[in-house]
């Protein structure tokens, strides 16, 4: 019986030692969802480089109840082209934080979508991942005839890649997404 309870005081001091050991240093997450307050997606044509046009979203709580703010400066010429690029800041931080600078890094687990309602209008993205599969920070904005509608874009952590080009089969998580009211004239 003094053997049983030896071994039984033993198989707890054991346990004890196991369990009292754990490593409780904090460790964030490799990849810790980022604040993105601001959205900055900047149109150049390329036959009038004076013809810029700067779509801008400001949330200027981050994750907080306030809205963001939407603006558009510049004019949107029908039959025009343009290059696009975009920038993602975290306006919370002092300095502002440009979270594009790590999208870039980590290419290959990101991809911007740009989704628009003109039928007239595309959007293509000329800049790709380390695999080759689109990214978007980088686009071509090739306008068509005048006209009005919206443009959505939406920044994905960890789509699927590659993918058809639709936030419907890319998965993933959406790290930002606004709207800006477009209107080509």
């Amino acid at each position: 019986m003094r053997s049983n309870a030896i071994k039984v005081l033993g198989l707890l001091a054991a346990t004890a030692v196991f369990t009292s050991c754990d490593n409780d240093d904090d460790i964030s997450a490799e990849n810790e969802e980022e604040v993105i307050t601001t959205v900055e997606y900047t149109l150049t044509s390329t036959t009038d480089a004076n013809n810029v046009v700067v779509f801008t979203s400001v949330d200027a709580d981050g994750e907080g109840p306030l809205s963001p703010v939407e603006t558009v400066t510049g004019t949107l010429m029908a039959n025009t082209v343009y290059n696009g690029s975009i920038k993602f800041l975290n306006e919370l931080e002092s300095p502002a934080e440009d979270i594009t600078v790590e999208v870039a890094e980590e290419d290959d687990e990101h991809e911007v979508f740009y989704i628009d309602s003109i039928s007239d209008l595309t959007i293509a993205k000329v800049d790709t991942d380390v695999n080759g599969n689109s990214l978007g920070l980088d686009t071509t904005f090739t306008t068509g005839a005048s006209g009005t509608g919206t443009l959505t874009v939406v920044l994905r952590h960890e789509p699927l890649k590659p993918n058809d080009g639709t936030l419907a089969n890319a998965g993933g998580e959406t790290d930002v997404q606004v709207e800006f009211d477009l209107d080509v004239q």
